[in-house]
This record gives structure tokens, C-alpha cells and sequence, in this order.
């Protein structure tokens, strides 16, 4: 089975000790099984992306002695529209996709859609059997039309290695904005399949995504994810999943303070039963001890004690 893996943050602030705990995660499941790791930049929103964020979180994993393949110069989803374009171009010769020009208000106020299986907050369809006459009346009026797939309420179950058995019914998502940016799900799974991942590790927060991400490489016929793992999110004092209201939650917080990246591992470590309190491991040294499928789940998410 492949399990080679992949972390990608987006560079729209600098790392929480959260997503550096998801960070080390994936690095030990990866290296754990002797697979690949590899970096990317999602930064594919370029209104809240900015590059010098992003060098920051290069930095902060390489302080915290994680290393990856690739490493010279990580793929960033900003290169890439040609490839999402691409695939745009494949799911409309197949018929699979359709123009959508609801705003988000109307979304929220439209009927249930016929389909009563699709969770709350789906697309409820109301675009998708537009005529071509109000297509086209709505074009000359010159609303702006997002692209949805076209999913049929499908279906999707999957495993995943923390939460065992998981399904869900995939509604017809955005693809393409109207403003024309792509869509992530579909800039994810095009590069998951061009970076040849196979075990995708990530925020618990997640896992609802995944089944959309499955159907999507299934309908553009990329290879499927063959592992999931969505780990335990890191939550503050107050048992609300970390922010900047915490406090000092970044990297650079916690040295400020006068912590060494090496406490922080080690505190991050600790949170997950990798080591005991007040140890100062680097990451190889959890390679030996790590078992990914020991890990607490979502529900039991621990907070970080802070100090």
C-alpha cells in the first residue's frame, strides 16, 4: 500500500500549535512506515495568501526538526491553474459539471433539495435543471456563475485509521468560483494524485470533506487516496479548538517566552502520550514508539497544557 504523505498549510497566517501538531502527525506517519513526505503551499486563494507566511511556516517546521522530500522548492498551488483547468475541462466533456448562479442567500433560503439525505447546508440543487433560455438570460444580465459538480447525492464511504467506517452523501459543491478561482477540493485532489500521495493525514475538523475529495478524484479518474487518518485537533484552555484568542500559540509566541522549538516539540509530543511531560525529543526519536493506530480520536482531542 502506498502511504507516502503530505502536509499543506495554507499561508494565510502563521502556524497555531495545532496545525504544527497535525504538522508532526503526518511527518511521523509517513516516516514511521518509510514512506515519502512531501511539503505543499496551499495557496490557491491569492486574496489570503502571502508568500512571506508561507517562508514563516517553512521555517517553523524545519525549527521543529521536520524534514520532507522535494525539498528545494515545495509545490504551491499558485503554479498549478493550468492543471486545475484541465480538470475543469474533463469534468464538463463528461457532463459533470454546471453553471451556478445563486448567491449565498439564496442558497440559505431555497427549499430542502428533493434529495433528503444530503446534509444540512448542501447545495440543494437549484441551478442544476436550469433551461438554456434562463441560462443564457442570466449570462446577458451578466450574473457571475460559480461551477458545481454534478454528484447525485452520491454516496461515498470510505475507512479511515482513527475513525473507522465513515460514509457520506457528497451534494453538488463548487469547483470554480465566481470570481473564477478553482475550487480547493479540486486543486487538492488533482495535486494529491500529481504528488503521488497515497495516506493523507489531516484535522479531524476534515473529515466531512473527505467523501467530496473521493468522489472527485473518482469522477476526473485520478488514483484514490488509499489510507486516511484524520488526528485529533488541538484545543485551548477553554476546550475551544485553538486561536489567536488563546494567546501565545505560534511558534514564534512560544520562543518569545523562552521556549526552544525542541519544548515546544516536546510539548506537542506529550499532548499525544508521544513522550512523557518535560521531555525534549526531536522527531526521530518518536519514530521507534509511534503507533498511528493508538491515537486518541477526534472526540477525545486533548488540549495542550499550558504553561
Amino acid at each position: 500500500m502506498n502511504r507516502d504523505g503530505r502536509y499543506a498549510p495554507s499561508p494565510s497566517g502563521d502556524l497555531h500549535l495545532g496545525n504544527l501538531r497535525t504538522a508532526l502527525l503526518a511527518w511521523l506517519f509517513a516516516r514511521s512506515q518509510d514512506s515519502r513526505f512531501v511539503v505543499r503551499i496551499d495557496d490557491l486563494d491569492p486574496d489570503r495568501s502571502d508568500p512571506r507566511i508561507a517562508d514563516r511556516q517553512l521555517a517553523d517546521l524545519r525549527a521543529l526538526g521536520l524534514d520532507w522530500d522535494e525539498a528545494e522548492r515545495p509545490l504551491r498551488q499558485s503554479d498549478r491553474g493550468g492543471a486545475y483547468a484541465a480538470a475543469l475541462e474533463r469534468l464538463a466533456a463528461a457532463g459533470l459539471i454546471y453553471e451556478c448562479f445563486c448567491s449565498r442567500r439564496e442558497i440559505r433560503e431555497a427549499p430542502s433539495a428533493p434529495h433528503g439525505e444530503l446534509p444540512e447546508g448542501a447545495y440543494p440543487g437549484t441551478c442544476r435543471t436550469l433551461s438554456s433560455a434562463e441560462r443564457e438570460r442570466r449570462q446577458r444580465a451578466g450574473q457571475p456563475a460559480a461551477l458545481r459538480v454534478r454528484a447525485g447525492a452520491a454516496e461515498v464511504s470510505f475507512a479511515d485509521r482513527l475513525h473507522g467506517a465513515c460514509s457520506g452523501v457528497v451534494d453538488d459543491f463548487v469547483v470554480r468560483r465566481k470570481d473564477g478561482a478553482h475550487g480547493y477540493l479540486l486543486a487538492v485532489a488533482v495535486d494529491d494524485a500529481a504528488q503521488g500521495i497515497g495516506e493523507v493525514v489531516r484535522g479531524a475538523d476534515l473529515l466531512a470533506s473527505s467523501p467530496r475529495q473521493i468522489w472527485l478524484a473518482k469522477a476526473l479518474g485520478l488514483p484514490a487516496i488509499e489510507s486516511w487518518a484524520h488526528v485529533p485537533l488541538v484545543l485551548g484552555p477553554d476546550g475551544r479548538r485553538l486561536a489567536k484568542r488563546h494567546g501565545a500559540v505560534s511558534l514564534a509566541d512560544r520562543t518569545a517566552l523562552g521556549e526552544t522549538p525542541t519544548a515546544v516539540l516536546g510539548l506537542l509530543a506529550s499532548s499525544l502520550g508521544l513522550c512523557e511531560p518535560g521531555d525534549r525529543p526531536r522527531p526521530r526519536d518518536l519514530l521507534a514508539g509511534f503507533e498511528p493506530d493508538s491515537l486518541p480520536t477526534a472526540e477525545a482531542s486533548v488540549a495542550i497544557a499550558w504553561e
